[in-house]
């Protein structure tokens, strides 16, 4: 057998060498990348070379791999470390987040059983959460997943739990066997992981109720208890609101207070997503807003969004720890422990969630939290708040742009109007085309929804550094390219309509 180090080894003075080299290569990407594209395009051979390169027989050297990833890989990503990165709700990775995640990466726990500093960094992390949100940390449970779609099937999974008990039921041991019409209400504003949550667990889509909403795109709680009353009378089971702090497409918060008097007067499940807006319950001027956001029995959080905690780490909490237990605990033989002894330590961590094997995502959102302090997270929310509102003055303000829904948080939903008219067909048909020119002109990023019968464009402001000549660019940007494409889609819109 040979004495050779197996293909993982490596010469600690080697990995030294190149740690810190890493570190340099990081930090030139980081303080440059203003000064590069938002988004640059593969080309096809790009394209190519990273998917389908061969794997060699031999090892290759540990510096070529590393000058490879730099300059084949971390230019082209999606731009969201980029101050004039306005898509979806992505946040830039806080710099001390990119040191917790190579810590935890060479620590290499698994976090799930035992009493190992992990496990106790997450109860604090999670606490620290709990908190940001009005719940007390003594008697909730949190548990920190991949992200919003898992912390929302996480947290659904126990209102479903909670319904098979309240209604002297073992969903555990019979499944969803008999009919059982379990209704789930929520709203055309409701991010599309409700959905899918609903569909893995079994109750089916057409179990979904989709309630009204207001102007402002807010459920309507009014029509919530009518529905529900209606559903009720009819034979079916109400089972779960989801309500939304802070939507996708505007950032728009749903009347919290008023949905859980609804709900818990119904003996319904009350969920909130949270995974954009809800720290911003910190924000001095926005608390009111959030009013019943603690009375909410599980609420979604994503540090990866707002806290710029680096991707990927969601939270589901439940405000009762032991339901939560009960809905997922299962402990094998091989990984039962008693507390004092061996490696016995609190409960596993797999006994609250879906994952047995977990990363460490605790040490992150512990060194992002603790650097920026509780009033380094409220400064964060004051400054991309007030920053949304300047630019929805800025598009109020230009010829030929226009609000399409009033800024909540901070997300400004706009559109580009034509100057040869206002026909909804042609400016949905422009604003199309104009979010893809932008992504690929390189100067700014924005993404693109649908409210109504209306194509948008919208703008997430969630960068720590983006400053207000960001906004001022973004819009000229618009304008300028917005002029272009107006142009190139005319000519090919007027032949359509001439057709039909």
């Amino acid at each position: 057998m040979s004495n050779a180090a197996p293909g993982p080894a490596m010469d600690y003075e080697e990995f030294r060498k190149l740690g810190h080299e890493t570190i340099d290569l990081i930090t030139d990407y980081l303080a440059t990348i203003r000064d590069t594209p938002v988004f640059q395009p593969l080309t096809p051979q790009q394209r190519a070379g990273l998917s389908q390169r061969p794997l060699g027989d031999l090892p290759d050297s540990p510096r070529d791999i590393l000058h490879e990833a730099v300059s084949d890989i971390l230019p082209y990503a999606m731009g969201n470390g980029h101050p004039r990165f306005f898509g979806w709700i992505n946040s830039p990775p806080a710099p001390i987040g990119v040191l917790a995640d190579l810590l935890a990466a060479a620590q290499g726990a698994a976090c799930d059983v035992g009493d190992i500093a992990p496990l106790w960094l997450e109860r604090t992390a999670v606490a620290w959460l709990s908190e940001i949100v009005g719940y007390d940390p003594q008697t909730t449970m949190g548990i920190l997943v991949s992200g919003g779609s898992v912390a929302t099937l996480t947290c659904l999974t126990v209102a479903r739990q909670h319904c098979a008990e309240t209604d002297g039921w073992d969903v555990r041991r019979d499944g969803l066997s008999g009919d059982r019409r379990m209704l789930t209400y929520i709203t055309e504003q409701t991010h599309s992981s409700v959905r899918k949550a609903v569909e893995l667990l079994g109750l089916g889509s057409a179990s979904i109720r989709i309630v009204p909403t207001d102007d402002e795109l807010r459920m309507d709680a009014a029509a919530l208890e009518r529905m529900v009353a209606q559903d009720r009378a009819a034979g079916a089971r109400p089972f779960c609101v989801v309500a939304t702090a802070g939507t996708t497409n505007t950032g728009a918060v749903d009347p919290l207070a008023d949905v859980a008097r609804v709900a818990h007067a119904a003996g319904m499940w009350l969920h909130v997503d949270g995974a954009y807006g809800a720290v911003a319950a910190v924000h001095p001027e926005l608390r009111g807003t959030f009013e019943g956001l603690a009375q909410a029995d599980s609420i979604t959080m994503d540090p990866h969004k707002w806290l710029s905690v680096p991707i990927e780490c969601g939270c589901a909490l439940v405000r009762d720890r032991e339901l939560m237990r009960r809905t997922f605990s299962l402990v094998p033989p091989y990984l039962r422990t008693e507390e004092g002894k061996g490696i016995g330590g609190p409960p596993s961590y797999a006994e609250y969630g879906i994952q047995q094997t977990r990363g460490f995502r605790a040490l992150k959102v512990w060194m992002v939290l603790r650097h920026a302090g509780r009033q380094g997270i409220v400064d964060l929310v004051t400054r991309n708040v007030a920053l949304a509102r300047l630019l929805a003055g800025l598009v109020d303000q230009t010829p030929g742009l226009r609000l399409a829904a009033k800024p909540q948080l901070a997300v400004v939903a706009f559109q580009y109007v034509p100057a040869d008219g206002d026909d909804t067909d042609r400016v949905n048909a422009v604003n199309r085309a104009l979010e893809h020119a932008l992504q690929t002109d390189g100067r700014t990023f924005v993404t693109g929804t649908v409210l109504g019968d209306r194509f948008v464009l919208r703008a997430s402001v969630l960068h720590y550094a983006t400053s207000e000549e960001d906004l001022r660019e973004l819009v000229s940007t618009v304008c300028r390219i917005g002029a272009e494409v107006e142009k190139e889609t005319l000519a090919g819109y007027l032949s359509q309509r001439a057709h039909f």
